[in-house]
């Protein structure tokens, strides 16, 4: 199982050895079953400040940072840029309405078994996400205490650029190095390479930033989008649900 993905991704990028250390997980359709809640507080916060950004449109361009996805719409449907007090409370609003029509997001069901999985066999687990707000952040630390710690999650907070392009994936490999201990050959902080990590998203845009980031990438399929979108972004691996991934993982880090 995997064996012809895996060796296909090796000839892709002309690595030698797959040799995975770190398991970088995207949070939204992948820690928690989120983006029903996510689409629908998306469309209605936009539809209240006279912008159109539909449930489907929060699917395919899930990964992309809040403040590019108001900054988007702005430029593609009022011809001009969307100013940071717009920013703010259109994507305040945003958050508003998850929060006071949803409450606590679900978990995704097998992540949390996943993860245990991954951290017994010895890997690290980091968590790479467009999100920025503090209390969702802490959440995931508490929701996955033991599994997640918040200085191993890279938020929007912390990249100038968002999915798809693979600056998050990229700072990933170096908060993996750093908690590992890699260093160069004059004693600085190195990342881990690509071929020691495992990338795990839902969405086209999160698999092209974990592609373009040269890792190998594995395609949750957990909403409404075909598999076939997954595939066409360069997934190395599509799969569902995440309790499949959960119970076929150990042939995929090569623990049996």
């Amino acid at each position: 199982m995997f064996k012809q993905n895996i060796t296909k991704y090796l000839e892709k990028h002309g690595f030698e050895a797959f040799m995975p250390k770190a398991v970088l997980f995207d949070m939204d359709g992948v820690i928690y079953d989120s983006m029903p809640a996510h689409a629908y507080a998306w469309n209605k916060a936009t539809k209240e400040f006279g912008l159109r950004f539909t449930e489907e449109d929060t699917f395919a361009h899930e990964g992309m940072r809040g403040e590019e996805v108001i900054s988007n719409c702005m430029r593609e449907q009022k011809g001009r840029e969307a100013t940071p007090e717009e920013i703010k409370t259109i994507y305040g609003r945003k958050a508003e309405i998850i929060m006071t029509e949803f409450g606590d997001l679900p978990m995704m069901p097998g992540t949390k078994e996943l993860m245990q999985k991954l951290k017994d066999a010895g890997l690290l687990i980091i968590v790479v996400t467009g999100s920025g707000q503090p209390s969702t952040l802490s959440k995931v630390v508490t929701d996955y205490e033991g599994l997640v710690s918040r200085e191993l999650i890279i938020s929007s907070k912390d990249c100038t650029k968002g999915k798809p392009d693979p600056q998050p994936y990229l700072m990933g490999l170096e908060r993996a190095g750093k908690a590992l201990g890699r260093t160069d050959s004059e004693g600085n902080p190195a990342p881990l390479n690509p071929w020691e990590a495992i990338v795990v998203e839902n969405a086209p845009m999160g698999v092209q930033s974990g592609t373009g980031a040269k890792i190998l990438t594995i395609g949750v399929n957990t909403g409404p989008l075909p598999d076939k979108m997954l595939w066409d972004a360069g997934a190395d691996i599509v799969i569902k649900p995440m309790t499949a991934l959960r119970d076929s993982i150990s042939y995929l880090i090569g623990t049996i």
